[in-house]
C-alpha cells in the first residue's frame, strides 16, 4: 500500500508524466523541474516537519531536499521512484539539520492552527492532542521518531521505511514497537494529569 502523500502526487500525474518531466529537467527546463517541486512540495514539508517539529526547520530542510533533488537528478534512476528517493533524502537531511542545530522549546503551531477553527473548543481538544503527540515524539530517539514518522503517521510500509532509512525491516520493526511502547506510555501520563 502506498503512502498517502504519495498516492496523491501519483493521482495527479501518472508515472509517464512525471517521467517526462525528470527528462526536460535533466535537460535544464526549470519549468519542469518547478512543476515536479510543487508535485512533491507537501510530501517532503509535512514529513520534515513531523521529523524535526518546527514548521521553520521543515522549511529550510524542504529547500535543501530540493536542492539535492536537483544536482541528482542524473542519479534519479526511475520516475516511479521519487517519492521513495525524497523520503530517505528526508530523512538525511532532517537528521542533518538537528545535528546542526540546538534543540527548540515546543512550537506553538498547532495552537496557531486551532485558533482560527469555528469550533474552538474541538479546536482546542485537537491542538492539545497535536501537542501531546509533537512531545511524546520529542521522547524518541532519532531513529525510532524516523521510523515511527515514517510507518505510522506518513504511511510507508516496514519496507518502505527501512529502504527510506537505510535500515533493516527488522531493526524498524523493533525501532517501532519501542518508540510506541515509549509514546504510549508518555500520552496515558500525560492525558492522566489532564483530567
Amino acid at each position: 500500500m502506498k503512502p498517502l502523500a504519495a498516492a496523491m502526487v501519483e493521482a495527479v500525474e501518472g508515472p509517464g508524466e512525471r517521467s517526462r518531466w525528470i527528462e526536460a529537467a535533466r535537460a535544464g527546463d526549470l519549468a519542469a523541474f518547478d512543476l515536479l517541486m510543487r508535485q512533491y512540495e507537501r510530501l517532503v514539508l509535512v514529513t520534515a516537519w513531523r521529523l524535526l517539529g518546527n514548521l521553520d526547520d521543515a522549511k529550510d530542510a524542504s529547500q535543501e531536499v530540493f536542492l539535492r533533488l536537483y544536482r541528482n537528478l542524473r542519479k534519479l534512476e526511475r520516475a516511479e521512484n521519487v517519492s521513495g528517493w525524497l523520503y530517505r533524502v528526508t530523512v538525511n537531511v532532517c537528521h542533518d539539520l538537528r545535528r546542526r542545530r540546538p534543540a527548540e522549546a515546543p512550537v506553538k503551531e498547532a495552537l496557531d492552527v486551532a485558533a482560527g477553527a469555528a469550533d474552538p473548543q474541538q479546536a482546542a481538544a485537537e491542538a492539545e492532542r497535536r501537542r501531546a503527540l509533537e512531545l511524546s515524539l520529542r521522547l524518541l530517539s532519532e531513529r525510532e521518531r524516523e521510523a515511527v514518522v515514517l510507518r505510522d503517521l506518513e504511511g510507508l510500509s516496514t519496507e518502505e521505511t527501512a529502504r527510506a532509512m537505510g535500515s533493516t525491516e527488522a531493526t524498524v520493526r523493533s525501532q517501532i514497537s519501542q518508540a510506541r511502547v515509549k509514546m504510549r506510555g508518555f500520552l496515558e501520563r500525560y492525558f492522566r494529569r489532564r483530567i
